[in-house]
């Protein structure tokens, strides 16, 4: 059954929980510019050094690869990252074997991705992971439910939405029309598809209704 919260404290109290014992991974879900990432960032800071943040993006194909494939105006879509390689860390980090596991993280600041970026310590009870697919039921992405012990969707005020990921594209360097064409070309396609396809998740984050830091 679907919860619905609308209090930071309410998801810290969960990932507590899934802290309690070993090894667990929580899945945070969401649109484009849906405030997924500072809700998993505010969690993680608030559990400390039980926790600790593997975006998904961080399986961002290269820039070369999306123009070989062609797909280089789609950046952002489902087949633009390597959900085969994410899935595979996912199960490393379920079962670490009692080793540090490396991720990618994806760099804003360059637009693409950067191998062994973020370290997981073997002791570290809980993996947030979070990025738009995490629910997606189809294609590669349909593997990863599968490896998420529990899972968040967050929801927000949509215009809100747009206008932040418009104010980002500007940020790292488009121009205010070059943002808005590529956010209501390319974006849009992509948070129309999480509406439609996204498993039913175990919470859904109401961030409309949230305090978040920042």
């Amino acid at each position: 059954m679907t919860v619905t919260v609308s209090s930071l404290a309410e998801l810290v109290a969960r990932a507590e929980a899934l802290a309690a014992g070993p090894r667990r991974v929580l899945g945070i879900a969401g649109p484009p510019g849906g405030g997924k990432s500072t809700v998993a960032e505010a969690v993680v800071a608030a559990l400390g050094d039980r926790a600790a943040l593997v975006p998904m993006d961080g399986f961002h194909l290269a820039q070369a690869q999306l123009e070989r494939l062609g797909r280089a105006d789609r950046k952002g879509a489902p087949d633009t990252f390597d959900a085969e390689g994410y899935a595979a860390l996912l199960r490393r980090l379920r079962d670490p074997g009692g080793v540090t596991v490396y991720a990618p993280a994806f760099r804003r600041e360059i637009e693409e991705p950067v191998a062994g970026a973020v370290a997981v310590a073997p002791e570290v009870p809980l993996v947030v992971t979070e990025g738009n697919y995490l629910l997606l039921e189809d294609g590669p992405w349909a593997q990863v439910l599968g490896l998420l012990d529990e899972t968040w969707l967050v929801r927000g005020d949509e215009e809100v939405r747009v206008e932040r990921l418009i104010a980002r594209h500007v940020r790292f360097g488009r121009s205010p029309e070059e943002a808005r064409e590529w956010v209501l070309r390319s974006d849009e396609a992509n948070a129309a598809l999480v509406a439609e396809r996204s498993a039913t998740p175990d919470v859904v984050v109401d961030a409309h209704a949230m305090v978040l830091p920042g």
